[in-house]
């Protein structure tokens, strides 16, 4: 039989990719997705396609893709959720080893209830899943050869599953095809990254893999009445689907909802909330969960250490940056017109639980932008993340990429390791803000409108400049923040003309001591150090490079 070993058919977050992998792995052979072959022939995430050009344009795009992989791919091959609608698709699909992924309802709210992105899944999610699957079901029924069920079970479950199922030998231990590895060990369970507790304050854990909402009530605790679940509009149905889970769970819930991206971090939206808690007769045995990007992981600590002078909260970042950045840590804070992050609190959460799965449907240009902060991790403390990068800068613009998993942990891990020796930005912690003195003016000047991510990427290159002419970095270091940051699509230039206002900017910035300015700068890869008060003409010429 010609074609792919195993065609893998079912709904959206059933697990395809991971079973597909591991899969792909232990029959010695390659993993494709049509989905990603869709995405890469577009330049474009699904649900831009699906908003620019409508689904008739996305389905013509996923029927190419799908002829295309049948013909031309010899390993595991994963369709599309919605593949299967089309007539001459499911007529190609004849004559080849196709397995359906199935799972009830319940289940599939725990796995995409995270990620409302999904386009078919914008509202009540419950609701449009029964219409979906009342629609497809009997289709994915009539192309399979073989049905497995994967609820409650494991991807390695699943995966040992389908091979039974379909009687294919597995490969010999060890052995992976030549030019890829398939292997992505954090997917096939949860890693669990411990944040050492200093100053008074509890040890917690960052939770790092897929359907991870089961682990909310465990770090709620039975002490806890009231939960309140702050989000974004953005993620309005994402908000309310945790906020009814918890109420199944016999918790008083309510969702909060903030105003989308920077907009959340004002004085106005924390009083909004502390409002809410306040008639809602919030009390100090009583948790804030945080559901989104950064902005609202940083609204959602602040107003836990703010009411009743600090009451417990969760996290549960859905954007790479908070996962790496926001959510880690314990800085929590809201903007004032002077600057970013002026009014805050050191309060860590109690828990992090950061659900790759909402990173599949991401709009493209907010996945590049955390980028810039696992890139960051990779110049101050850990090169392994560059070479990953740089062994695949376009895997690493995806979170179907074979590294997703890996950059965002050995990221974490980092982080983890500064705060947790450092709280409260007393001394090693400054150097997680290296780039961002920069960033920040520059995210000021723009008014927020900048992604933090392209800010940073830009900071990051004024500050390899910076050590370049201060004699602390040489030109193989500053010249390849350029190459790896380029490579990803992140932004190297800002405007060149706005030099004056930058510099009153990070006059006011935190990391300042009175008038003179300080920056984080390396000696080497790995090496951050602080140089204070550099001559302002060094400064404006360092700015010389990144002016567009």
């Amino acid at each position: 039989m010609s074609g792919p070993l195993i065609v893998l058919v079912g709904p959206m977050g059933v697990g395809k990719s991971t079973v597909g992998e591991l899969l792909a792995e232990r029959l010695g052979t390659t993993y494709r997705d049509t989905d990603a072959d869709v995405v890469a022939a577009a330049g474009k995430s699904i649900p831009e396609i699906f908003f620019d050009e409508g689904e008739e344009r996305f389905r013509a795009l996923e029927r190419e893709a799908v002829r295309e992989s049948l013909t031309g791919h010899p390993g595991v091959l994963a369709l599309g959720g919605g593949a299967v609608l089309d007539e001459s698709t499911r007529a190609l699909l004849a004559g080849h080893r196709v397995v359906y992924l199935s799972m009830d309802v319940d289940e599939a709210v725990k796995r995409v209830g995270l990620n409302t992105a999904r386009p078919l899944l914008a509202v009540n999610p419950r609701r449009q899943w029964r219409e979906l699957m009342d629609a497809r079901r009997h289709l994915y029924d009539e192309v399979a050869d073989a049905t497995v069920t994967t609820d409650a079970r494991t991807p390695d479950e699943v995966a040992q599953a389908v091979l039974d199922a379909t009687e294919l030998p597995e490969r010999t231990a060890g052995a992976v095809p030549s030019g890829r590895e398939t292997t992505r060990m954090s997917e096939q369970g949860t890693t669990r990254i411990q944040i050492a507790g200093t100053a008074g304050t509890e040890a917690y854990e960052v939770l790092v893999g897929r359907r991870l909402l089961g682990e909310l009530p465990n770090l709620i605790g039975d002490r806890a009445k009231r939960v309140a679940v702050l989000h974004p509009e953005a993620l309005a149905e994402t908000g309310e689907a945790v906020r009814t889970d918890l109420a199944a769970q016999g918790y008083e819930a309510i969702a909060i909802q903030l105003p989308n991206a920077e907009e959340a971090k004002t004085v106005e939206v924390a009083a909004y909330c502390w409002k809410a808690l306040g008639q809602t007769g919030f009390t100090r045995t009583d948790v804030i969960v945080g559901v989104g990007g950064g902005a609202t992981t940083d609204v959602a600590g602040f107003v836990a250490a703010s009411w009743l002078r600090g009451v417990r909260w969760i996290a549960v970042p859905t954007t790479v940056l908070a996962m790496v950045d926001a959510a880690v840590g314990g800085k929590t804070g809201i903007n004032t017109a002077e600057g970013k992050n002026l009014v805050g609190a050191f309060h860590p959460p109690a828990g992090v639980l950061c659900d790759l799965a909402a990173l599949d449907s991401l709009p493209v240009h907010d996945y590049v932008s955390g980028m810039a902060e696992i890139i960051k991790a990779g110049f101050i403390a850990d090169p392994v993340i560059l070479d990953l990068v740089e062994a695949d800068p376009q895997g690493a613009r995806t979170p179907a990429g074979p590294h997703t998993a890996e950059l965002i942990e050995r990221s974490i891990r980092v982080k983890a390791e500064v705060v947790s020796s450092d709280l409260k930005e007393s001394g090693l912690r400054e150097i997680l803000n290296y780039g961002h003195t920069l960033a920040h003016a520059i995210e000021k000047n723009e008014r927020y409108k900048w992604r933090h991510g392209a800010a940073v990427s830009v900071g990051m290159v004024f500050a390899a400049e910076l050590g370049r002419l201060a004699g602390r970095l040489d030109d193989a270091t500053a010249d390849r923040h350029r190459a790896v940051l380029e490579s990803v699509g992140l932004p190297l230039t800002y405007r060149g003309d706005q030099w004056p206002k930058l510099l009153e900017n990070m006059k006011v910035d935190k990391k300042s001591r009175g008038d003179l300015l300080r920056f984080i700068v390396l000696d080497g890869i790995g090496k951050p150090t602080v140089l204070e008060g550099p001559d302002p003409a060094v400064l404006l010429a360092a700015y010389g490079e990144v002016s567009a």
